[in-house]
């Protein structure tokens, strides 16, 4: 199963695998100092983890109302203004947030920027006498690194499991958001999430997220968000008020070495651009309809999953390099990239009735008005695939309310959770309900 660590009441995902949990062996060293324990590393990290507990008013199908609860961990990372990391999933959908402290303290909590896509969110208490955790450099982080995880399982404060860094970059664990997670087997358990993972110098390197299990309880396989992706999440929230993620503007699909052979291309893999958005990045950039990007940067990119996930941890204004492939000859070409609230959305972003669907405004040719959103791709079996939506239909409106572009149907989609799309198709019109 793969399991975001939700508050207690949420329940777990997907069964996957099972294995028994394989625990890493104490350091006998660090930094050439021999090690016997643990303890002075964690009496430093402590403190600055935190228990978040959460209310929540939900209405039942009969129109009664009651209070939930749930529960989290998060990090403390900015003493004096009170900022605390944790994840997205923690705090969604929260009337309340109570923040409590390892003296015995409980705060007030308020959310100062949320992001789905990536799981992070970021959060803030009024309060004295704080202590933050350093945020190291996740960049630096090695496969075989020994690391501890701090967090508040099953409701237990501040307890404290030891691992390995047991691998670096997975992605594919969530298709809907940006992933390039740091994967340990450090005990994670449900009431982990928005926890510590700690280096052997005190230093956050990880915001512990989910993991696989089928009961869903630890087997020693688990996911945190590394402080590069946490760190500029954090940043744009700070800066902007809001995510602002880049956007090259392109429909991709990957290039496989059977699709390679049939088409004669010298390559492995990469992402077949098959649509290039006007005046995005990616227009203004030179690509066209039929390159094959191989690269980002320093990245190099082999599906069409790894360019989305490439772009979409990067901020919208960067400055990015790209590699392709034209007539099988090698190019390279600098985009500046675009918003993608202005220009692209994925559904998971938007609703999750709307997960596995990406959208784009409307063109003159895919509706006369030039007014509304295109639905520019839908993923095979995915909840917008299900509920009936299908690539090329326009949506005019959602609850009665006119959508004219992105942020009007995100505007309204973010904030119900039952939708009636209007929707355009061909020469007709339709309407679907999403939940």
């Amino acid at each position: 199963m793969i399991t975001k660590k939700r508050p207690l009441w949420a329940g777990f995902l997907l069964a996957l695998f099972s294995m028994s949990a394989a625990q890493a062996a104490l350091p006998t060293s660090v930094g050439g100092q021999a090690v016997t324990s643990l303890a002075p590393l964690v009496e430093s990290a402590s403190p600055a983890v935190v228990n978040i507990r959460i209310t929540q008013t939900r209405r039942d199908r009969f129109g009664r109302t009651g209070e939930v609860g749930g529960a989290g961990s998060g990090v403390i990372v900015d003493a004096e203004n009170g900022y605390i990391l944790t994840n997205h999933h923690v705090v969604e959908g929260a009337d309340e947030i109570q923040v409590s402290l390892i003296d015995g303290r409980t705060l007030d909590a308020e959310i100062v920027g949320s992001d789905a896509g990536t799981d992070i969110a970021l959060i803030k208490v009024e309060g004295d006498d704080l202590t933050e955790m350093p945020i190291g450099d996740s960049e630096d982080v090695r496969v075989g690194d020994f690391v501890i995880a701090i967090g508040n399982p099953y409701g237990l404060t501040h307890t404290v499991t030891s691992g390995i860094v047991s691998a670096l970059g997975r992605t594919g664990i969530n298709s809907d958001g940006f992933e390039d997670f740091i994967q340990t087997d450090a005990s994670i358990n449900p009431g982990n999430s928005g926890g510590a993972l700690v280096n052997m110098d005190g230093e956050l390197i990880g915001v512990n997220s989910m993991i696989f299990s089928r009961s869903g309880g630890n087997v020693g396989i688990g996911f945190a968000v590394p402080t590069e992706i946490a760190s500029s999440i954090m940043g744009q929230i700070l800066d902007f008020g809001e995510i602002r993620r880049g956007l090259l503007g392109v429909n991709i699909q990957t290039i496989d070495m059977e699709a390679a052979e049939t088409l004669d291309i010298d390559v492995e893999g990469g992402a077949l651009v098959t649509r290039v958005f006007p005046d995005s990045a990616a227009e203004k950039a030179g690509l066209q309809v039929g390159d094959i990007i191989v690269g980002v940067n320093d990245k190099e990119v082999t599906s069409a999953a790894e360019l989305r996930n490439t772009i979409g941890l990067l901020r919208s204004g960067d400055n990015v390099g790209i590699r392709y492939l034209r007539d099988n000859k090698s190019h390279s070409t600098s985009a500046e990239l675009g918003r993608a609230e202005d220009q692209l959305l994925s559904g998971a972003d938007i609703h999750p009735g709307l997960a596995g669907a990406s959208f784009a405004p409307a063109t003159a040719e895919s509706t006369a008005s030039e007014s509304g959103v295109e639905v520019t791709g839908v993923e095979e079996d995915s909840p917008a695939a299900q509920r009936g939506l299908r690539t090329g239909d326009v949506i005019t409106a959602v609850n009665r309310v006119l959508v004219r572009n992105l942020r009007d149907l995100t505007a309204v989609a973010s904030n119900n959770r039952i939708l009636f799309l209007l929707i355009q198709r061909g020469d007709r019109s339709l309407m679907l309900q999403i939940r």
